[in-house]
């Protein structure tokens, strides 16, 4: 079952590939065993073998590997720029810290003290195995090629530390998930394989609940677990598994074939070839004539001698044109704001986020998210099973909801004033303030944190006032019974 990837590069690696995202890998198989898992196996690699090339195409497009770089010039080939603006690397940073630039927190969906404290416990598990740092690379695959996988294990014996569970990112080009064709597409199996310095692949098979061990096309090992689950989980970035910028390829591809052609017709001007009108001169007079920097002709017959150089300058303004057309349309199609910084009478800030495409790249968060938390939930699953199982936790996946912190301070003051006017409304219970201001990524933790304060503050209150009100146990100065006789 070899399935290597093509290094060569033939002509057409100068040329723009067209992909139109992953495909996902089936089967009509209802229950994976030991007589079908080689059969399903072998079947699913035909398709992995396509999303593989792919993603490795991708990948190195992200570095920096990309067509330009096979750019082939006919017409005086001695001068043949190529330039790489790498702004597919632009794309996937931006989405990348702009979803996950601060680590996602899990908070409490139902208030419970019992449950927030518990909830804060997972998150510590969390920031014990570097989540932070494994999404950002989880959502980076996400964004070059569309599809990205995470396994959770349980702590080895003898290897426990502060979480009871192991997180990994994988690599998708040596990852597949293979799905069931019935309603729902239910995942049957998941592969992560390696090849060994003898070129023998080794391929970890997980279902439900067995592991299985082919080296090859040889079924070596068959092993129950017990975690019910698969514990390789997929993260898709969408429904068609597009990498973010898949989709523009063909303008990333022209703009840098508009830099590299702007490149060579400077140096064709400056190494601009010479004519000679009505003279004539031998290669020694030429070389002199380089290494002197001056010429004498003469004319012939009486017809004019000259000697000039021919020249057609590129226009730079349409071809800056052109580029920023280009550039414009892949921050539109992308979904990012542009940088463009013009000015105008309605530059307010709620102007200025419509204007350069903030507002659009928000939207585009916003789906990443909802598509990013039904895996993240399949994830948590598994994670509070091993949790009950070895950690203690009682928690419920109903009771967590998940927050991304993006531009959490932007017009702060705005949400500050919501929220006081809402606090000031007799009507409107305290808590609904704290969730609806939009001034705090973890709403419930801040309600619970500042009730409590408030409750502290107004027992202080009143036992300063109970320490500074006067004493009334004593007698009235003015009591009859208190005057001397």
């Amino acid at each position: 079952m070899a399935h290597q990837i093509d290094e060569s590069k033939p002509k057409y690696l100068s040329q723009t590939r067209f992909m139109s995202g992953r495909r996902i890998i089936k089967t009509s198989v209802t229950e994976i065993t030991d007589e079908n898992v080689v059969d399903v196996l072998r079947k699913a690699l035909a398709t992995h073998d396509l999303n593989r090339s792919e993603i490795d195409y991708l990948w190195k497009y992200y570095r920096g590997d990309q067509p330009i770089r096979n750019r082939v010039k006919d017409v005086r080939p001695e001068i043949c720029n190529k330039i790489t603006e790498n702004r597919a690397n632009e794309i996937v940073s931006f989405k990348v810290g702009y979803l996950c630039g601060e680590p996602i927190q899990y908070v409490s969906r139902n208030g419970g003290e019992e449950i927030v404290k518990q909830i804060n416990t997972l998150n510590e598990y969390m920031f014990a195995e570097d989540k932070a740092a494994q999404d950002q690379e989880l959502v980076e695959w996400q964004m070059i090629c569309g599809t990205a996988f995470r396994l959770v294990l349980p702590d080895e014996p003898g290897e426990e530390d502060e979480a009871p569970f192991e997180l990994y990112t994988l690599d998708p080009r040596d990852t597949f998930v293979v799905y069931s064709n019935e309603i729902g597409n239910k995942p049957l199996m998941a592969v992560k394989y390696s090849k060994d310095d003898n070129e023998i692949f080794h391929y970890s098979i997980y279902t439900e609940n067995r592991y299985y061990l082919v080296d090859g096309d040889i079924l070596v090992e068959s092993k129950p677990h017990a975690l019910d689950m698969i514990p390789i989980i997929e993260y898709p970035g969408n429904n068609a598994r597009l990498g973010s910028f898949e989709i523009v390829l063909p303008l990333l591809d022209a703009i840098n074939n508009v830099e590299s052609n702007r490149m060579d017709g400077m140096e064709q001007l400056v190494q601009a070839f010479i004519k000679f009108i009505n003279c004539d001169i031998t290669k020694e007079e030429y070389e002199e004539f380089l290494q002197l920097g001056a010429i004498k002709v003469k004319s012939v017959d009486g017809q004019a001698a000259d000697v000039g150089v021919v020249t057609t300058e590129l226009n730079q303004t349409q071809s800056q044109t052109l580029k920023d057309d280009y550039y414009n349309a892949m921050l539109t199609i992308c979904g990012m704001p542009n940088r463009n910084g013009g000015s105008s009478t309605s530059d307010t800030g709620s102007a200025v986020l419509l204007r350069d495409g903030w507002s659009d790249a928000e939207a585009r968060a916003k789906d990443s998210e909802n598509v990013f938390k039904r895996a993240e939930k399949k994830m948590l699953k598994l994670v509070l099973r091993i949790c009950r199982d070895l950690g203690g936790l009682t928690l419920k996946l109903s009771d967590i909801d998940m927050k991304f912190t993006r531009r959490n301070y932007e017009a702060i003051q705005s949400k500050s004033q919501v929220l006081i006017s809402m606090l000031q409304e007799p009507k409107i219970h305290p808590q609904l303030a704290f969730q609806h201001s939009g001034m705090f990524s973890d709403a419930e933790s801040a309600y619970t944190m500042s009730m409590k304060y408030y409750e502290e503050q107004q027992e202080k209150a009143a036992e300063l006032a109970k320490k500074t009100a006067p004493d009334d146990s004593g007698g009235d100065d003015n009591d009859p019974d208190n005057n001397d006789i």
